[in-house]
């Protein structure tokens, strides 16, 4: 579902725990949309989930506790939060001896990204690029995560920061298209984002090509009517 993204009129504050649980299921389900695409090019993958990892940790009964308006025995929030708390414990002792560490800086926004604590895991990642702000997946990353706590704007100036920095991530280059797409409303901008995309990659693999090639009929098809 390469054409879907999150859209919301939530404010940047945050969102409430059934907007939360509804957004984690929407963000699985169109991964494809907002995060990394592009596998294997440019930019690395997302870190893999830990919340399966860490469910056996919690107390008993309560991995199987469902969200509300959900099945398949998905934790809460508030214990996804646990989760990742716990996680995080001894890489939050070794930050106290070296607070400008940007790997582990970035170990604590992976651990908090894959149990959608966005806010915690922008700040983070915030936090490592003022040690490193060439990192173009990191800065790719925290645009995600203020794309989902309803930040548009914000995401896509750190997106555009990416995208001048590296003028060839493709993951950076179909981001700043979707979100100025689906949250700007801005086609022109979409297209120009994605021509840019396909002209400085083009040892693009053909089926990511032709998903680029598709959402810029589509915009084109809804622009023309």
């Amino acid at each position: 579902m390469a054409n879907e993204v999150v859209t919301t009129e939530t404010s940047s504050s945050g969102w409430g725990t059934s907007q939360v649980y509804v957004l984690a299921a929407v963000c699985l389900v169109i991964g494809l949309a907002v995060g990394y695409l592009f596998r294997g090019s440019r930019s690395p993958a997302p870190p893999a989930s830990v919340a399966q990892d860490q469910a056996a940790s919690l107390p008993p009964g309560h991995a199987a506790m469902g969200a509300p308006g959900m099945s398949g025995g998905q934790p809460t929030l508030d214990q996804m939060k646990q989760m990742a708390d716990q996680k995080a414990a001894p890489l939050l002792a070794q930050l106290k001896n070296d607070p400008r560490n940007a790997d582990l800086l970035i170990n604590l926004g992976n651990i908090y990204f894959s149990t959608h604590q966005f806010r915690t895991a922008a700040d983070y990642y915030g936090k490592s690029l003022e040690v490193k702000p060439k990192n173009i997946a990191i800065r790719t990353q925290m645009a995600s995560c203020l794309y989902y706590l309803g930040d548009a704007d914000g995401s896509l100036q750190q997106l555009t920061q990416a995208t001048t920095d590296d003028p060839k991530d493709a993951n950076s280059l179909f981001n700043l298209g979707m979100i100025r797409w689906k949250a700007k409303k801005d086609s022109k901008g979409a297209l120009a984002a994605w021509a840019q995309l396909l002209k400085t990659n083009p040892e693009l693999d053909p089926s990511k090509k032709a998903q680029v090639q598709k959402l810029m009929a589509d915009v084109k098809a809804q622009s023309a009517n």
